[in-house]
């Protein structure tokens, strides 16, 4: 049944990446199969309406049922069973403190948090929402939006606004720059100290958030925050995996793919 569940799962994936409606033969050479092989297969999902044939063409494309599945949970509830462990292990592992944003209704919001270890230590209120412009989380789930959804969050946000020409210039500069580089440090607003937040989950998927760890100035790694970075996106990659989502950001090296 392993191999029969492999070829199926073949089949989907091809036909997600198609740039459209792919015919038995089509998918048996993409698929470097031969078409008696994938015809059961073929008609099992096309059976459990997975995908559909089109009578005029003959050629398959998926249905909605792989959508409806996926959406039958929330993908919030999906991204705090997929942190659980890993930022657990990142708060031991660094002795800081490390939370989870999203982005709901133009506010940054808080949906995880673990603790660190040691007795002094940060702590953000769970379900805490702001005003997300400020923050480092916050630009940069905003970095992340699609031209324009970023244009219509912008336009309703009032610290953006607020801005100058010269400072909206710089700050959709600051955007580029960080979705290229999938993370951001930047001093806090809240406290003395800076904010360390990677890019967690797959934008193309429609999942993000925010994973950040707050420094306090004069603690156990002050001055040594850009260290941390390594260990923060490694977390990063684990959410994201577990997950089932492919990290369209830098992956650390140890965790890239091997050759």
């Amino acid at each position: 049944f392993v191999p029969a569940l492999e070829k199926g799962l073949d089949v989907l994936e091809a036909l997600a990446l198609a740039p459209g409606p792919q015919t038995l033969t089509e998918l048996a050479r993409s698929l470097d199969r031969s078409s008696s092989v994938l015809f059961r297969i073929i008609d099992a999902l096309e059976k459990r309406a997975y995908i559909a044939r089109d009578p005029v063409s003959g050629a398959y494309h998926l249905t909605l049922k792989l959508y409806e599945l996926a959406h039958t949970h929330s993908p919030v509830d999906h991204i705090l069973k997929a942190s659980l462990f890993p930022m657990r292990m990142l708060a031991d592992t660094i002795h800081e403190s490390c939370h989870l944003s999203i982005l709901a209704h133009g506010k940054l919001v808080l949906i995880a948090e673990e603790l660190s270890p040691d007795r002094v230590r940060i702590s953000v209120e769970v379900g805490s929402q702001v005003n997300p412009i400020p923050f480092a989380s916050g630009r940069l789930l905003i970095s992340f939006l699609e031209p324009q959804s970023q244009a219509t969050f912008l336009n309703a946000d009032a610290d953006y606004q607020a801005m100058s020409r010269v400072k909206r210039d710089q700050f959709h500069a600051d955007l580029k720059s960080l979705r290229r580089l999938g993370y951001t440090m930047i001093d806090s607003v809240a406290r003395i100290g800076v904010d360390l937040a990677v890019i967690v989950g797959n934008p193309e998927a429609g999942v993000t958030a925010a994973l950040a760890v707050p420094f306090l100035a004069g603690g156990r790694n002050h001055g040594r925050e850009k260290a941390m970075l390594p260990a923060v996106q490694e977390c990063a990659v684990q959410i994201t995996r577990t997950l089932g989502l492919t990290p369209t950001f830098p992956v650390p090296s140890a965790f890239a793919p091997k050759a």
